[in-house]
């Protein structure tokens, strides 16, 4: 390995694959900018290689991986190593997939096969600024769903659905301790419309009480 320049982003490099592996291991210690480690895609392989002092950036090839896997192994490196910035390198990424990545840690998102090896040199860099790498769509679908009024599914022992979508919402903005007042404002209704919405709820659970409703919630919700 080449020596790293003063400066330079020590980044760990992962991949599941190893002729990408080498190919893309030659091709980032080309660059002076960078100071390179690589290792396979593999939490336990990851965490060994990685410390809190030997790289900021993670790259993830997960473009061989079925995506829950690849977001399961996201999330555990997360947990671990929060403060290192992670990017994640697909084929394609769904704006679907773009909002799990994130929610599980990502930092960047690039899709091999839409860009060119200098614009992955560029993510790197960004995401190790602290900023966001991600294309336009994937940015405005993801405010979308932040924008979106939250629901929480609340299901019986069988796992078949209690509540109306409208009902599911109002026991999202419950649980997240809005009084009745601000879930009218947030749903656009009145508050005794609220109120006919909470007694509704409560015969379908089989509660009585606000308190009860979060509990329920919180063990019988998705």
């Amino acid at each position: 390995m080449p020596f790293a320049v003063e400066g330079s982003i020590d980044v760990l490099l992962a991949d599941s694959s190893p002729l990408q592996l080498q190919l893309l291991t030659s091709a980032l210690r080309r660059r002076p900018e960078f100071n390179l480690l690589a290792c396979p895609l593999n939490l336990e392989s990851i965490l060994e290689t990685l410390t809190p002092t030997s790289c900021k950036v993670v790259v993830l090839a997960m473009n061989h991986q079925p995506d829950g896997i690849h977001l399961d192994l996201l999330r555990r490196l997360h947990v671990a190593h929060p403060q290192v910035a992670k990017v994640l390198l697909l084929d394609n990424c769904d704006c679907v997939t773009a909002v799990k990545a994130f929610r599980s840690g990502a930092r960047g998102l690039f899709c091999l096969a839409d860009s060119h090896f200098r614009a992955l040199c560029k993510c790197i860099q960004v995401v190790h600024r602290g900023e966001i790498w991600a294309s336009a769509g994937q940015i405005g679908y993801l405010v979308d769903v932040m924008s979106q009024v939250p629901s929480l599914r609340v299901v019986n022992s069988l796992g078949g659905k209690l509540l109306t979508p409208r009902e599911e919402q109002v026991v999202a903005l419950v649980a997240e301790g809005l009084p009745n007042r601000e879930i009218a404002h947030e749903l656009d209704l009145s508050e005794h419309t609220v109120k006919k919405y909470l007694l509704r709820i409560f015969d379908k659970v089989g509660i009585s009480t606000r308190v009860e409703l979060v509990l329920y919630a919180m063990t019988h919700g998705e």
